[in-house]
C-alpha cells in the first residue's frame, strides 16, 4: 500500500496524464507497479526517470538512505514490471547498471538534478542505476 505522499502523487499522475506539480513540477515521472518480493502484494511507485534512448534510468536513490528502496528489491526479484508513462501502460524488463555505463548515465543524471549527488553524499552504498526497457513478452510482473 502506498503512504499518503506517494498516494497523492499517484492520484495526481493519473488525473493529468502523467504530469504532476510540487516537488515534481517539470520531472519525468512514471509509475513503477511491481509485486512485493516477500507479500505479493501490487506495489505502485511514482519514479522520476530520465530517458536513455528508448530506455527508462530510475534511480535507487532513497533519499540518500543507508538501504536501497522497497521498490528496488521488488524490482529486481522479478527483472519485470509494468510502468504507466503518461497514459499509457507498458512491460519492462529491468537491468541493473553497472562500471562504466552506470558511471555515464550516473554524470549526466547529477548534471540534470544535482540533487542525486547529494543523496549519494548522505550514504555509503552506491546508489543503483535500473534501466527500463520495453518487454515485448507480455506477461504480467504480477
Amino acid at each position: 500500500m502506498a503512504n499518503n505522499f506517494n498516494q497523492s502523487v499517484i492520484d495526481e499522475f493519473r488525473a493529468n496524464a502523467g504530469q504532476v506539480g510540487g516537488n515534481f513540477q517539470g520531472a519525468t515521472l512514471l509509475l513503477l507497479k511491481t509485486a512485493g518480493k516477500k507479500s505479493g502484494e501490487p506495489r505502485t511507485t511514482p519514479l522520476m526517470y530520465m530517458a536513455d534512448g528508448e530506455r527508462m534510468i530510475v534511480i535507487g536513490s532513497a533519499a540518500g538512505a543507508d538501504n536501497h528502496p522497497a521498490w528496488f528489491h521488488n524490482l529486481m526479484a522479478k527483472g519485470r514490471a509494468l510502468v504507466e508513462v503518461g497514459t499509457e501502460e507498458l512491460p519492462v524488463r529491468a537491468e541493473l547498471l553497472t562500471g562504466d555505463e552506470h558511471q555515464r548515465l550516473w554524470e549526466k543524471l547529477i548534471a540534470a538534478r544535482p540533487g542525486f549527488a547529494e543523496y549519494q553524499q548522505r550514504t555509503s552504498r552506491k546508489i543503483p542505476l535500473v534501466a527500463l526497457s520495453r518487454d515485448g513478452d507480455q506477461e504480467r510482473p504480477d
